[in-house]
Parts: C-alpha cells; structure tokens; sequence
C-alpha cells in the first residue's frame, strides 16, 4: 500500500520542523558556546582592566608623592639659597670690616713710624744740642752714641747625681 500523499506531507512537514529545530538548537548552542567564550575573553579584559586600574591608582600615588618631594625638595632649595645669600652678604660685611680695621692698623703703624722718626730727629737735636754745650764746657763725652750691651748670662744647669741603690732610696719599681 502506497503511503498517502497527505501523511506523507505532514511527516515530510513534521521532519522539515524537526530538522529547522535541530539547526535552531545547533546555531542556539553554537551562539551560547561563542557567548561563553565572550564572557571568558570579557572576564579576562575586565581582570586585565582591574590590574590596569589598580597600577594606574598606585602610579598616581607614586606620582603624587613624587611631586610632594619635589615641592619639599624646591622649598628646601629656595631656603638654602636664601642662607647661601644671607652667609655671602655676611662675608662680604667682615670682609669690608676686616678691610676697615686692617686700613686703621696700617694708618697708626704709618703715624707711629712718623712719630717714631720724629722722636729720633728730636733725639739726634738733643744729643747734638748736648754735644755742643759739653763742647762749650770743655766736659767729656758721657756717650759717644755707641752703646756697649752687656752679655745675657745663660743660667747654669745642676746637675743632677745619679744616687746607686742601697744608699738609703727606696725604689718603688
């Protein structure tokens, strides 16, 4: 008996149904494993991200903190330059001080030495005025402007006796 062309419809219907759900479920299971994949890949970018980030918030410290050295560091700087100045303008004023005080000193050694020559004249005057009055007298010369110096004594060392043992010392050794 040949099948009825109406079954045979339907069954041949009911398999291009079954086959279009088999392609379905397939494509359902092929697009659910490449969504898996997805959320793998995405998973791995957002665990890549994360590190990202938390190097990228470490990095901002660092840099934070570099910068807040930096800013001491600059302050420290600006100080030092200010006592660099301060400890310059310092030298200079001892300097011109010092310059001062050595230009007096210079200026009474120059008086004393003219007071010194002037004190020699007035003593070669007088010796010369005495000269002459002893002339007029006819007194001797009581110096003849050479001056005899007397030979310093060198003091006499004593010297010390070595005193042998057994004459009465005690030796400590």
């Amino acid at each position: 008996m040949a099948p009825s062309a109406p079954r045979t419809r339907a069954a041949a219907a009911l398999r291009m149904k079954q086959i279009a759900i088999d392609n379905k479920e397939r494509t359902i299971r092929r697009l659910r494993a490449q969504l898996a994949t997805e959320r793998r890949g995405l998973a791995a970018t957002k665990k890549e991200l994360e590190g990202t980030q938390v190097a990228l918030e470490a990095s901002h410290k660092v840099i934070a903190g570099l910068t807040e050295i930096g800013l001491s560091m600059s302050k420290k700087i600006e100080k030092m330059k200010v006592k660099k100045q301060q400890v310059r303008a310092n030298h200079v004023e001892c300097h011109q001080k010092f310059q001062a005080r050595i230009h007096e000193a210079e200026d009474s050694m120059q008086a004393q030495h003219l007071i010194i020559e002037a004190l020699v004249d007035e003593k070669d005057s007088l010796l010369q005025t005495i000269h002459g009055l002893q002339e007029a007298n006819n007194a001797p010369a009581p110096f003849d402007g050479e001056w005899e110096e007397e030979p310093e004594e060198e003091p006499e060392e004593e010297e010390i006796e070595d005193i042998r043992l057994g004459e009465g010392e005690i030796d400590d050794e």
